[in-house]
């Protein structure tokens, strides 16, 4: 059996239709469709059924995933001693949520690319749930995001990586005309900068202000965080960011922070992997990095059950 056609399988599953298959692997849609022809014959099943427009798995197709997953993962490990334990090649697929990828990985990747010039890395910018899944389906080998996304399941390892406070801020100005964000039945008019619905931070904020039954004006939704920064600098609003993101500008009084009453402002950065994914010497090296990364204090009585 030919090692292309199980990638080719594999490719297809991971992007989700022969044409993007066909690109990633830079291949014709021909050249697709002949492999899973090649590969249906040799194992005497339909893997797929066209439904439609659209090619779907079948049963028989469902059930080959985890075996083909097991056997690329087999040849990952025998292209490593083909290369020598001792050197890090091969490539690393690693989804990242935003604010981590802008200020938190920037010298654990330089070092990485210091200690393995001959890897690939390929980096995703992801929210937290998305990294989750790509771990538990195999699309991603690690991700680096914030634990309380939760729906790990028993699936998942989660190596430490920082404790991080979280700050509501906005403006001197902004503060300066609404200072108070405790009292209970009240309508602020600021509207809220923040990145999306599924942001672990914005989630717990948007429970706070629920739970006291405050309301802002209205939700601007942005991904950039530089951008989110920028127009809360500018007065159009308040956001709410872990703590390592604003540290410069509260230092030069761009920015302000806002009192809240949130019980535990402060979330838990992880390197996360499938509990069984083979671990290359390339994934080990990239989580001890992230292992010796210094954790940013906080106080005991804020620490996240």
């Amino acid at each position: 059996m030919d090692l292309k056609y199980l990638n080719t399988f594999r490719t297809i599953v991971e992007e989700g239709s022969f044409s993007r298959a066909a690109n990633k692997l830079n291949y014709t849609q021909s050249t697709i469709t002949f492999q899973v022809g090649q590969l249906e014959q040799e194992l005497g099943a339909a893997l797929f059924e066209k439904i439609g427009r659209r090619m779907i798995l079948t049963k028989a197709g469902e059930q080959l995933i985890p075996y083909v997953k097991e056997v690329m993962a087999s040849v990952e490990r025998m292209r490593c001693f083909g290369d020598g334990l001792s050197e890090y090649r091969g490539d690393l697929r690693i989804g990242v949520g935003e604010t981590l990828l802008c200020y938190r990985l920037p010298p654990i990747l330089k070092e990485l690319h210091r200690r393995a010039p001959e890897a690939r890395l390929f980096l995703h910018s992801m929210s937290c749930c998305d990294i989750r899944d790509g771990l538990l389906d195999g699309t991603l080998d690690l991700g680096v995001f914030y634990q309380e996304v939760g729906g790990f399941g028993s699936n998942l390892v989660a190596h430490p990586f920082d404790r991080c406070p979280i700050a509501l801020v906005a403006s001197a100005e902004t503060r300066r005309n609404h200072p108070d964000f405790q009292t209970p039945d009240q309508r602020i008019p600021v509207p809220l900068v923040i990145n999306e619905p599924t942001c672990i931070f914005r989630q717990m904020f948007e429970q706070y202000l629920r739970e006291r039954s405050i309301r802002l004006d209205h939700t601007i939704e942005l991904w950039s965080i530089p951008t989110i920064k920028n127009l809360v600098k500018n007065d159009v609003g308040v956001t709410i960011l872990p703590r390592f993101t604003i540290e410069d500008e509260l230092a030069r009084g761009e920015l302000v922070e806002i009192e809240t009453e949130i019980a535990s402002p402060v979330i838990t950065a992880v390197c996360g992997r499938h509990k069984n994914k083979w671990v290359s010497p390339l994934m080990q090296l990239f989580i001890d990095l992230t292992a010796r990364e210094p954790v940013v204090p906080f106080p005991v009585e804020s620490q996240v059950v």
